[in-house]
C-alpha cells in the first residue's frame, strides 16, 4: 500500500511538472531572448510534452481517480497553445478569391523540373519560395522578384513595389506591393536565420554519454540563433506595423508555435493555420520530431477560407503551405 501510494504522488509529480512546463511556454511572449533564452527552448519540447500529459491524463481515467478530471480540466488552458500545433476545422464554405503557396524548396535540390511542374500547377495567385537558389524561375508567372537572396515571390498580377527589410544572420526578407483586383496588398516573405545543424551529430544513440553530447550541441546551436532571431523579428514586426497595406507575412520561420518569435507576429497578424487549418501543421520532414515551422500570417482585410500542409509530396525537406482567402 505504501509503494502504491509513492507511485501515484510519483505520477501527479510527473504529471505536475509536465502541465508546468506546458504552461511555461506563455511566458515567451513576454520574456525576449536576450534575457533569458531558456524559455524558448520549452516551444520545441511542446509537442512531446502535450504527449506526456495526454498519456498521464488517459492513466488517471483508467485507474478511476478523480484527479483525471482536474487535469483534464487544466487543459482548457491550453486549448490555445494546442491549436497552434493541431486544429479541427471544418472547411468552410465561402468563396475565395486569393492563393498563396509558400515553401522553402531547400533550392530545388531534390529536382528542380518536379518542382517546378508543381508549383505551377497548383496555380496560386501568389507564390512564396525560401532558400531558393540561384536563378529560380517558376514558369508561367509574368511578375517576380529575384533581388534578394535566399527569398523570391511570383506573382500573377503586378508588383509595384519592393524592399528589403533589415535583418541579421544568415536569413533575409523583403516585402512587395502587389496589385490585386483594384487594391494593393503587402506580402512579406521571411527567412529566419536557420539553426544550420550538422544532422548527423543530432542523431540519438544508444550511448549515453554521445546523447548528452548531442544535447549539449544542440542547446550552444538554439541559444545564440534565438537571440538572432529576435532582431529579425523585430525588424519584420515594423514592417508589419507601418504598412499602409493590408499584409500577408509568410515563409519559413526556423521557429516553432509558442515561441518567442511566433508571439511576436501572431500578436499583430492571423495564423491562417490557427484561423481554418485541419489536422498537424507540421511541415518540415527532416527530422522524424514533428516540427512546425512553415506559416502564413494575414490581416483581417484578409480573410482565411482554407489552409493546408500538403504532405502528398517530398520534393523539400519543408512541406508546402497552401491558403485560400477572401479578399475584397
Amino acid at each position: 500500500m505504501f509503494t502504491l501510494k509513492v507511485v501515484r504522488f510519483a505520477f501527479t509529480a510527473v504529471h505536475l511538472i509536465t502541465f508546468l512546463l506546458l504552461l511555461g511556454t506563455t511566458i515567451n511572449s513576454v520574456i525576449v531572448p536576450s534575457m533569458f533564452p531558456y524559455f524558448n527552448l520549452l516551444s520545441l519540447a511542446f509537442p512531446a510534452l502535450l504527449i506526456v500529459h495526454v498519456v498521464l491524463c488517459l492513466w488517471w481515467v483508467l485507474r478511476l481517480k478523480k484527479r483525471a478530471l482536474i487535469f483534464i480540466g487544466l487543459t482548457l488552458i491550453l486549448i490555445q497553445p494546442i491549436g497552434r500545433w493541431v486544429n479541427w476545422h471544418k472547411r468552410s464554405a465561402k468563396e475565395a478569391n486569393l492563393k498563396v503557396v509558400s515553401m522553402n524548396v531547400k533550392s530545388g535540390s531534390m529536382g528542380r523540373t518536379d518542382l517546378y511542374s508543381y508549383l505551377k500547377g497548383q496555380n496560386a495567385d501568389i507564390l512564396l519560395v525560401q532558400e531558393s537558389g540561384a536563378d529560380f524561375h517558376v514558369p508561367g508567372y509574368k511578375y517576380s522578384t529575384d533581388l534578394y537572396p535566399i527569398v523570391q515571390l511570383s506573382s500573377k498580377t503586378k508588383i509595384l513595389k519592393t524592399e528589403k527589410i533589415a535583418t541579421t544572420g544568415n536569413g533575409n526578407a523583403f516585402y512587395a506591393d502587389i496589385e490585386f483586383e483594384g487594391k494593393i496588398i503587402r506580402v512579406i516573405n521571411v527567412y529566419l536565420n536557420p539553426f544550420a545543424f550538422d544532422k548527423q551529430k543530432v542523431k540519438p544513440t544508444d550511448d549515453l554519454q554521445e546523447n548528452r553530447s548531442t544535447v549539449r550541441y544542440i542547446v550552444k546551436r538554439l541559444i545564440p540563433t534565438f537571440k538572432i532571431h529576435e532582431k529579425e523579428i523585430r525588424d519584420i514586426r515594423r514592417a508589419v506595423e507601418v504598412s499602409p497595406y493590408p499584409v500577408i507575412l509568410a515563409g519559413d520561420f526556423n521557429s516553432v508555435p509558442n515561441s518567442y518569435e511566433y508571439y511576436q507576429i501572431a500578436g499583430k497578424l492571423t495564423d491562417a493555420f490557427v484561423a481554418v487549418g485541419r489536422g498537424l501543421g507540421t511541415t518540415f520532414h527532416d527530422y522524424k520530431f514533428p516540427i512546425r515551422i512553415d506559416y502564413i500570417f494575414v490581416s483581417p482585410e484578409v480573410v482565411p477560407i482554407h489552409y493546408r500542409v500538403d504532405r502528398s509530396i517530398k520534393l523539400s525537406d519543408h512541406y508546402p503551405v497552401i491558403a485560400e482567402f477572401q479578399f475584397n
